[in-house]
């Protein structure tokens, strides 16, 4: 043979070896598929001849999951998602801080100006106030929420209007020409979603507004707004006081700026303006904070205790699914000893048995999935009405959901198949090959009982949360609020702008809409208010007692203004203490009067009578003290501004007559808050109520009805959200726990079926194998309990976003942790019984032939 029909024969082997490596490597790969295949047919059929285990098994994962789901899709849509405007993280919100007063302030026209024209880090800084109007063409009046935005909102926000422009500066100036932007639904519902709306006009409190856009559809900021009108356009001359805080200011930082460098940027302009501007200005500072997370508020650490609630049932739905398939794969270690016998390998059974679990676990996901879907609207529902709220349209599940889903499937999967399968994995085959042999039972119970220990540990945590939780409610209802809030209804009148053109024409309008609100029938007693307790307008005003006015009214001490009209005491029912209130004769033609409340009295004239004393209050002047009421708990039933976030929000009351307030705050009562006691209920008595207002003018929309107990509930709900969520979740986690010691005990019962038929073989009574099952149980769950009390004792005050949440009752509080230790205790030992009653009925005959 030539040397080259050598070397071609050589080529021509190498390549047919070459072509045998491959298609060995893919005959191996076909291998693996086929028995993946097959261990996955294998795997459905087992499950599929045990329904009962299957489906408990895929339920109590479904919860698990769809619980953890459902609270992700929730903090994804509020927390996670990122605001709807361009470049959000670059948006931040710029307060006043005193830090006197230990909480944030808005910002005073004046210093927004300044602001605006010289705070370098910016690329611009917008203003916005909260508004009302009286709409009342085109169409019938209604009442409309509006804000008063500066020009250049928009822009900076980074939205893009559906039509038309934003606000021109001549339009954003006092006495400019009146534009509006409309709301996307008040354009449809108002103007039929007419494209040629622009140019058009809108009457709102009797001015005639150009309407110059229409914003995008669900655009919202602080809540849902109906219209926008230029921030200048309606700030009375006296709001150029700096004294005065009315704006919120948004600003967009510019490229490469931190918000870190931006804010003491602006603390070294505050510094100059409480030089320039001492009287007003000296002792504030400013503080910047990221525009989401003053959206978002409490809530958002709120949400992350949930998460980490439903982080702890998902764990033990594992742990219980866990002891499940311990039970089952002991029940099958004959079954597994003679596939060993006959050759099977370790690795192939620990793989069988981890595939029964991930089949287990996506059927739970798929199950938990559908669940969540169903579960975010009732959530929701629950979340307390803040500012968050406006992203719930981000909310929902949503392909990060989806992975998340099938994530923590497929980790479930792992976390509670691992344990079965390799303690199944070796079994005795001796003892196992044998009719009825027990061999792996200990290794097997020892295992189970640790799950049931870490199960209710875990439930423990769980139930003192909720059970904290639920005494803070409780004590928060027993809390006495100061007024009898039964029966009192409060709403607002938009009043006619042609009765509002002058103080005394105001007057006027104000005594005979309060006269005729007296004599609906049903009314008891009627009363204008400029608040009331828990409607969460923050009214205070600095004032001081005696002559000497402080060097700076930032830093003097402040007082909730209550302007009210003489029957306000009757109508909320607060207790005189001293002295008298008002009378109609505390008018303008009178010298002007206060009354204050017992702690500003008790806390400024703590020696001496307040009565006939004087008090100067800030933009007002000097009063003389004719009266002492009770205090009233305002902010909320709890800590003061604990439903707001707040620690410092002021405690005295002071309050005025009405009708001498008139002449300086004229602009305040064009939307007077009426409230009145009533035996009847609201949806009763407010047609009547409507028809006498009407009767004054038809164009004076009535608006924010509610009563005091839904203010009230109101002003628990940041309490009330996580006890109804963390409550379910405790439920279902002492669920949960039930199920794994009722399968832990009654797979006891039948492995030791022959030791109890021995015990009675040799004279046990029934009382005697009862006391033992339940006493076993009644171990298991009384170490759970005490490893639960310290893990328990320690999170609650470790976690700071949950004590914050608790009043009047502490974070070891013993009775909450006894009440609760007993409650498990109890139900885990109603959970043994079953499977001790079926212990005393064993057969003493029948166990002992099983041998």
């Amino acid at each position: 043979m030539t040397p080259e029909a050598a070397r071609r024969r050589a080529r021509i082997e190498l390549g047919g070896l070459e072509q045998t490596k491959e298609e060995c490597r893919d005959a191996r790969g076909v291998r693996v598929l086929e028995t993946l295949w097959q261990d996955i047919r294998y795997g459905t059929r087992m499950l599929r001849k045990s329904p009962g285990f299957t489906l408990v098994a895929i339920l109590v994962l479904a919860l698990g999951i769809g619980a953890n789901t459902a609270i992700l899709s929730v903090v994804q849509g509020v927390l996670l998602a990122p605001l709807p405007y361009r470049q959000p993280n670059r948006l931040v919100v710029v307060w006043e801080n005193n830090p006197s007063r230990r909480h944030t302030l808005l910002v005073s026209y004046p210093n927004y100006q300044d602001w605006q024209r010289e705070a370098k880090p910016f690329h611009e800084i917008v203003g916005v106030t909260g508004r009302s109007y009286n709409l009342t063409n085109p169409g019938p009046a209604e009442h409309v929420r509006g804000l008063g935005v500066s020009a250049g909102f928009f822009r900076t926000l980074g939205v893009k209007l559906a039509l038309g422009r934003e606000f021109t500066a001549q339009e954003d100036r006092q006495y400019g020409t009146p534009a509006v932007i409309l709301s996307n639904g008040l354009w449809k519902s108002r103007f039929a979603g007419n494209t040629k709306v622009l140019g058009k006009s809108a009457t709102l409190d009797d001015v005639d507004y150009t309407i110059v856009g229409v914003a995008p559809p669900g655009f919202r900021f602080f809540g849902r707004s109906d219209v926008f009108t230029p921030l200048m356009g309606k700030i009375p001359s006296f709001l150029n006081n700096r004294a005065i805080s009315q704006i919120v200011c948004v600003g967009r930082l510019k490229t490469g700026v931190a918000i870190g460098q931006a804010q003491a940027e602006m603390n070294v302009l505050q510094n100059r303006l409480d030089h320039l501007y001492p009287t007003a200005d000296r002792g504030l500072t400013t503080l910047l904070a990221p525009l989401k997370q003053v959206l978002v508020g409490n809530v958002g650490e709120t949400l992350l205790l949930l998460m980490g609630a439903v982080g702890v049932v998902l764990l033990i739905a594992c742990a219980n699914v866990a002891s499940l398939l311990l039970a089952r794969s002991a029940a099958r270690s004959r079954e597994f000893a003679i596939r060993l016998a006959l050759g099977a390998s370790r690795a192939r059974v620990v793989r069988q048995l981890l595939t029964e679990g991930v089949l287990l676990s996506l059927a739970g996901g798929a199950l938990g999935l559908l669940i969540a879907i169903f579960g975010v609207t009732p959530i929701l529902a629950a979340v307390p009405p803040t500012s968050a709220l406006q992203l719930h349209e981000h909310v929902g599940v949503n392909a990060t959901v989806l992975l998340f889903a099938l994530g923590v499937s497929i980790a479930a999967s792992v976390l509670f198949g691992v344990v079965p399968a390799l303690k199944t994995s070796r079994p005795d085959l001796e003892s196992s090959l044998k009719e009825g042999g027990r061999g792996t039972t200990s290794v097997h119970h020892r295992a189970q009982s640790s799950l049931v220990v870490f199960q209710n540990a875990l439930t423990l945590v769980l139930i003192v949360g909720a059970g904290l939780l639920f005494r803070t409610l409780l004590r928060l209802w027993e809390a006495n609020p100061g007024f009898d809030p039964q029966h009192v209804v409060a709403f607002q009148v938009g009043l006619s702008p042609s009765k509002i053109k002058t103080p005394s024409a105001t007057r006027t309008a104000l005594y005979q809409l309060i006269d005729r609100v007296r004599q609906v029938p049903g009314v008891q007693a009627a009363s204008i208010a400029g608040v009331i307790p828990f409607g969460g307008a923050d009214n205070s005003v600095p004032f001081w007692v005696g002559p000497q006015k402080p060097a700076s009214l930032a830093q003097a001490p402040r007082e909730l203004e209550f302007n009210v009209s003489p029957d306000y005491l009757r109508v909320m029912r607060i207790p005189l203490l001293r002295g008298r209130f008002f009378t109609q004769q505390d008018n303008m033609k009178a010298a002007p009067v206060v009354v204050i409340d017992s702690v500003l009295a008790r806390t400024f004239f703590p020696h001496t009578d307040p009565i006939g004393q004087t008090i100067h209050i800030a933009h007002f002047g000097p009063a003389r003290i004719v009266g002492v009421v009770g205090h009233v708990k305002y902010w909320s039933l709890g800590r003061p501004g604990a439903a707001y976030g707040y620690t410092g929000l002021t405690r005295n009351q002071l309050y005025f007559p009405i009708y001498q307030f008139l002449n300086r705050w004229m602009f305040a009562l064009d939307h007077p808050l009426i409230v009145v006691r009533t035996p009847l209920d609201s949806s009763m008595l407010m047609p009547a109520i409507r028809k006498a207002v009407y009767g004054m003018s038809s164009d004076q929309p009535i608006y924010g009805i509610q009563t005091e107990q839904e203010l009230i509930s109101e002003s628990v709900s940041s309490q009330r959200f996580p006890v109804i969520l963390l409550g379910a979740f405790a439920g279902l986690a002492l669920l949960l726990a039930c199920i794994g010691i009722y399968g832990v005990i009654s797979y006891s019962v039948s492995q030791r079926a022959h030791e109890i038929g021995v015990r009675m073989a040799l004279g046990a009574q029934g009382r005697d194998v009862f006391r033992m099952v339940i006493g076993h149980g009644l171990r298991l769950t009384l170490a759970g309990v005490a490893i639960g009390a310290v893990a328990a004792l320690v999170l609650t005050h470790a976690l700071s976003s949950f004590s914050q949440l608790l009043y009047g009752v502490g974070p070891s509080d013993p009775t909450t942790f006894v009440v609760v230790s007993l409650v498990l205790t109890g139900l885990a030992t109603l959970a043994c019984f079953v499977p001790a009653r079926r212990a005393v009925h064993v057969d003493p005959v029948v166990a002992l032939r099983q041998e």
